[in-house]
């Protein structure tokens, strides 16, 4: 029977774990995380599923430490996996397996190479993207594809619904590449990496607006930081706003005046700097909904802050 050691954590590795034992892969060992404190979870648990089917599973803040990869070692799997695992696997690790080492990566690759790649498709508006699994190198995401698919990203789409996509074609590509890995005959073709960029990690400060960008981009920001996600931050009359929901009004023209946040005619908009207004559908403060009312005098109320977004890497 093939055997497998699983790095998983998320959706997708609950998916895709999912899919291995349906398919009579013989799971050695799981590792995965143990939750952040503070952290909002919103997805399904890995361990949960592993101790659920009897899978012996552990939670190392390193996995590259010495005696987990000298525990891996000894059960000397056929493959290695890693599903949505949060930490890069070093070389020591990436050379036990028989017959591979593979990672499964939420972007039609090599687009979109590193960290949270449904975030920054959404941000940077894209019209597609997808789940790609591939052979794990030293270099992240640079490895041969086995298998991708695409999934559409609407204008509205947060990047949660986004990773809901996502996650269901995860699961696709791992339950039809999955035959041809075990019987070694997979056709695995080699990434172009010039057509692609690598993209760091977020933090929520990342998500403050500026208002002088285009109406698109500021929305693309909204709807890629949008819950479970921090939002899309912004001040109004000293007091620190959350964007959650907004949509680009064609048809309406700018007020006079700088671009940013107003209230006018029962609701709230903004205007950006390409001359575009978005109507802001959602938005709260400290995480209680803004009070409409309070914002009845339709002054704008905006105050000089940008965006500072991590810069693609080649």
């Amino acid at each position: 029977m093939t055997s497998a050691v699983v790095f998983a954590y998320h959706n997708v590795g609950v998916r895709c774990l999912s899919v291995l034992l349906d398919q009579g892969v013989r799971i050695s060992l799981v590792l995965t995380h143990r939750d952040q404190p503070g952290e909002t979870i919103w997805f399904d648990s890995v361990e949960k599923l592993a101790r659920t089917r009897g899978l012996a599973v552990i939670t190392p803040e390193n996995a590259n430490d010495p005696a987990v990869v000298a525990r891996i070692s000894a059960l000397a799997p056929d493959f290695l996996f890693s599903f949505y695992y949060r930490n890069m696997l070093g070389p020591e690790l990436l050379a036990l397996p028989r017959r591979g080492a593979y990672n499964m990566h939420g972007s039609l690759l090599p687009k979109y190479r590193g960290r949270v790649p449904v975030n920054w498709a959404v941000i940077m508006g894209e019209r597609e993207t997808g789940a790609t699994l591939h052979q794990m190198v030293e270099k992240p995401d640079a490895g041969g594809i086995v298998d991708q698919e695409a999934v559409p990203i609407g204008n509205e789409d947060t990047a949660a619904e986004v990773f809901g996509k996502v996650t269901v074609a995860a699961e696709r590509v791992l339950a039809r590449a999955l035959p041809g890995l075990i019987a070694g005959n997979a056709r695995i073709r080699p990434q172009d990496l010039g057509k692609g960029s690598y993209y760091g990690g977020r933090k929520p400060e990342d998500g403050r607006i500026d208002w002088t960008k285009s109406a698109q981009r500021v929305h693309n920001l909204v709807r890629g930081v949008a819950p479970p996600y921090p939002g899309a931050l912004t001040r109004c009359k000293s007091i620190e706003l959350r964007i959650l929901r907004s949509r680009i009004e064609p048809n309406r023209s700018p007020r006079s005046g700088a671009p940013g946040l107003y209230f006018e005619e029962g609701s709230f908009f903004a205007d950006c700097g390409d001359g575009g207004v978005l109507r802001i559908l959602e938005l709260d403060s400290e995480g209680r909904p803004l009070d409409p009312a309070a914002f009845a005098n339709g002054k704008i109320c905006f105050e000089a802050v940008s965006e500072s977004p991590q810069r693609p890497r080649n």
